[in-house]
């Protein structure tokens, strides 16, 4: 096993490899990068973990499922812990299984710690969807909004109402007048774990609409995750969070949804005040009766060749 990446190979890298992706790529520098390991047959959670201290980056890793029902198995690291479910790097992950050949059939399904994940190959787009399911969701209390506010240092005004919402792991939706006002946050980051912990929420995810609050055919929102304890202050992309987010924006009626025959793809734009611009599309998952039954996150993957 070596942590060295190498660039992004034709076939599938030898066991323990590493190479580098980036997802939900939105321009030039875009993307949240995810460093892989293919084959992690062998290796332990300190092993992993180490990789993810090394390059920096919330990290993934293949190995065979251990149960029915599911293709592989993902686990995934940050530097400081282990994650039980990460959106970009499994599109990532799976998108290079598909050009490396390990992946062939139209749809899959992978096992993570957070639960089976269902994935689909859009062949004419050349990109993965996963499945996320229905958002939960619980509003703060003022006194937890106020905790909020103060690590994120906002301006004095009315009380914001916030949310925890989550499809996987909780994330604490804030809302905010525009992009301009997003993008301006200078947030208090020694203390964001303890907001966090106060709050039950691994991460605050301040987002502004693109328009002005009315349905629109195409929705964008923009959005930006400070994490609770990742090793690294801001994400530049956060699956996971765009699902939780367009759960909550779709229960309300703020952006359109469709239906099964035309479903709606909301763009969720996140890494633009880092200078690593990104877009995760989301749209809604319908089940047989036509009702919605959570949602598909998809986005554009590169493969690193210089890093």
């Amino acid at each position: 096993m070596t942590d060295h990446i190498s660039h992004f190979p034709a076939s599938l890298p030898a066991a323990g490899q590493v190479v580098l992706i980036r997802v939900f790529v939105n321009g030039s520098g875009g993307g949240n990068p995810v460093p892989l390991v293919a084959d992690a047959r062998g290796m332990d959670a300190a092993q992993m973990q180490e990789i993810a201290r090394a390059q920096g980056h919330e990290s993934a890793f293949v190995l065979p499922a251990d149960g029915r029902g599911a293709d592989w198995r993902l686990r995934f690291f940050v530097p400081n812990h282990e994650m039980e479910m990460c959106g970009h790097a499994t599109v990532g992950s799976l998108w290079a299984l598909r050009r490396w050949g390990v992946w062939t059939t139209p749809t899959a399904r992978v096992q993570t710690m957070s639960g089976l994940v269902d994935v689909e190959w859009d062949e004419e787009g050349q990109r993965v969807w996963i499945s996320q399911p229905a958002v939960r969701e619980e509003v703060l209390e003022s006194a937890e909004a106020a905790l909020v506010a103060r690590a994120l240092r906002l301006p004095a005004a009315a009380p914001i109402a916030m949310t925890n919402a989550a499809t996987s792991r909780v994330k604490t939706l804030v809302p905010l007048p525009d992009v301009a006002a997003l993008n301006g946050l200078a947030p208090d980051f020694a203390a964001m774990e303890a907001v966090c912990d106060a709050i039950a929420s691994t991460g605050l995810y301040p987002y502004a609409l693109a328009s002005d609050g009315q349905p629109t055919a195409e929705p964008t929102v923009f959005a930006r995750q400070f994490p609770r304890k990742s090793g690294y202050p801001e994400d530049a992309a956060t699956g996971i969070a765009a699902a939780a987010l367009w759960g909550h924006l779709a229960a309300s009626g703020t952006i359109e949804m469709g239906n099964a025959a035309a479903p709606v793809v909301c763009t969720v734009c996140q890494g633009d005040a880092m200078g690593s611009p990104s877009a995760i599309a989301v749209r809604p998952r319908f089940d047989a009766h036509g009702a919605v039954a959570g949602c598909w996150l998809s986005g554009e993957v590169v493969g690193v060749r210089h890093e």
